[in-house]
């Protein structure tokens, strides 16, 4: 497997943690829909949370969430609707993107809650 791949893999695996750690409840890893994919759906006292992964090594080209454009992000909220449908959920919906930046020693996480909307991106 590719570096970027295992570092993709071990950033989400920390991200799920974390998740857990603020007692969410992992309901689906990578799951996909046509050629599209969640990385982390969690649940936690009524809310269903779509999260985005976002892993680097360094921050020479930016911050991993600045990498999350618009069309990354319609695509989850195209996902969220049909996994709300497919599953008959009624929770109430939120898009995080979780940013881990990860060095030989150490990793830092930034936990965005609410990173988007399906409002904000239907009036852009």
């Amino acid at each position: 497997m590719a570096e970027h791949n295992d570092t993709g893999k071990r950033g989400e695996e920390l991200a799920r943690r974390h998740l857990e750690e603020q007692g969410f409840a992992i309901v689906e890893t990578n799951w996909r829909r046509g050629k599209y994919e969640v990385d982390i759906i969690a649940y936690k006292e009524g809310l269903i949370v779509f999260a985005e992964v976002k892993t680097r090594s360094n921050l020479g080209f930016g911050n991993p969430e600045e990498f999350v454009d618009h069309e990354k992000q319609r695509a989850y909220v195209r996902m969220a609707n049909a996994y709300v449908i497919k599953h008959q959920r009624e929770e109430e919906v939120r898009f995080d993107i979780i940013s881990v930046v990860m060095t030989a020693n150490s990793y830092r996480i930034e936990h965005i809650e609410g990173a988007f909307s399906a409002v904000e991106l239907g009036r852009r």
